[in-house]
Formats: structure tokens, sequence, C-alpha cells
């Protein structure tokens, strides 16, 4: 069966990358389609995004008012996409730290045997470059406080190289997930592990941006931490029927 396949990229400030991006996924995947997410970005993104679209039908902007994050923006995607007959819906960074070449095998495994399957640094080993050693042991740390305070047999909670079945993320309430950041990731993840859906690990290689600048924001941390807590208190520490796969 062929599942139409969209790949989600959100913009702000990415002009130097959006082009190559482009180029790079739909090199990998040439059957699907990619939607660049763009916040109003004040370098001419947009623009630039609206042009590559006049040219190569595969790829299709979507123009936000401002910056809400990263959350937002892939929140206004899903919803984009389930509008439409997308069955297979995939996010990634515009800065090239995921590297487009895994996008078929997320996709295959979407296909084969996972509802979510997620792109893990953390399988078998670190698989990150170019990162300083406090960014490193803080996502480390991230990812083993999620999992002891949740229970969810994830080894990277907090990466956005995801592919979500159609299934998956009809079954959230859109609306109600309001974190960014690295929460965004841990609580999209989670909601959907608790709903029973199968979640999939697979191992890839992180690399730091290539060009541009970092959109991190100092508190990303906190709020991370204070998401975790807010999912045990929802759930109860409940565990979910199916397990993740790693």
């Amino acid at each position: 069966m062929n599942e139409k396949a969209l790949i989600i990229i959100p913009t702000y400030d990415e002009r130097e990358n959006v082009g190559p991006m482009a180029e790079a996924v739909l090199g990998q995947v040439p059957e699907a389609n990619i939607l660049f997410v763009d916040d109003n970005s004040p370098d001419g993104t947009g623009a630039l995004l609206d042009d590559i679209a006049a040219r190569e039908p595969r790829v299709l902007v979507l123009h936000r008012a401002g910056k809400e994050g990263l959350g937002r923006a892939y929140i206004a995607g899903f919803k984009w996409a389930l509008a439409r007959d997308y069955a297979l819906i995939c996010e990634m960074d515009c800065d090239f730290s995921h590297d487009p070449a895994v996008l078929p095998t997320l996709l295959k495994t979407a296909r084969e045997s996972a509802d979510l399957v997620l792109g893990s640094r953390y399988i078998g080993g670190i698989r990150v470059m170019n990162w300083p050693m406090n960014r490193l042991l803080l996502s480390t740390g991230a990812a083993q406080y999620v999992r002891a305070v949740t229970g969810m047999p994830v080894n990277d909670p907090t990466g956005g190289f995801k592919c979500f079945r159609r299934a998956v993320l009809e079954a959230i309430d859109l609306d109600r997930i309001t974190s960014n950041g690295y929460s965004f990731q841990i609580e999209m993840t989670h909601t959907a592990w608790m709903k029973g859906f199968t979640v999939q690990e697979i191992p890839i290689v992180f690399e730091d941006r290539r060009a541009g600048y970092s959109k991190m924001r100092a508190n990303i941390a906190t709020e991370a931490m204070l998401m975790v807590l807010r999912l045990w208190a929802r759930c109860g520490f409940r565990r979910s029927p199916r397990k993740a796969g790693a």
C-alpha cells in the first residue's frame, strides 16, 4: 500500500538551510511532501520558501503570524496534515542536525512495525557530534530523568526526529498539548505511549547545526523538568499496555 508521507520542518531564521534541506529530503524520499512551517522569520526565510514552493510542487509552506515556539509550529503542522490525506507524518529540524538519509528507514519502520518511530541518539552508546559536554550531559540526564519519573521505556525522549502514523495524531487531543521545546517532544511521545501505541526507536547520529544559530532558550531544561512532573501527576504513574521497542 502506498501511504502518503509528509515531512514537517519548522523554520525561524533558516534562510541558509531551507534550500539545501528541501533538496536533500526530496533526494531521499522523492515520493513525500515537505511542509515548512515558518514563524514569520525576519531574515526572509518565508519568502524564500514561497519561491522554492513555486518551483517544486512537493514543497509546501505554512506561514504563521509570529514566533510561538517549536511545539506550536509542530501542532499547526500536524493539524494541517490531518486535514489532508497523509498517512505518515514526520518531524525533523531544518539545520541538518537530523540527517535526511535516515528518512527512508524512519518511514519503513513506521509502515512495518510501529505507530511512532523515534530517531534515537542514545541506543547502544552516544551518537552525538560537536556538542559541548555540558549540553550532552543535560540531554542524557534529561533522558534518564524522564525514564525514572514516568517509567516510559524510551532511551531518547527529548529527540525531535520522529514519524507518527496518522492514527496516533488522530487519537491525541492536540489542543491539550501546550508544551514547547524538549518538553513538547516528551509530552507527545508519552501521550502516545500512554494511549497504547507501539513506540520504536532506531539509532541515528546527531550532528550540531551546520549554519544559522540555535533557537534554544535558557529555561528549556526547567520547562522540561516541570512537564515530566505534570505527566507523572496526570497519569498517576500508570504503565502503558504496550511496551516501547528499542
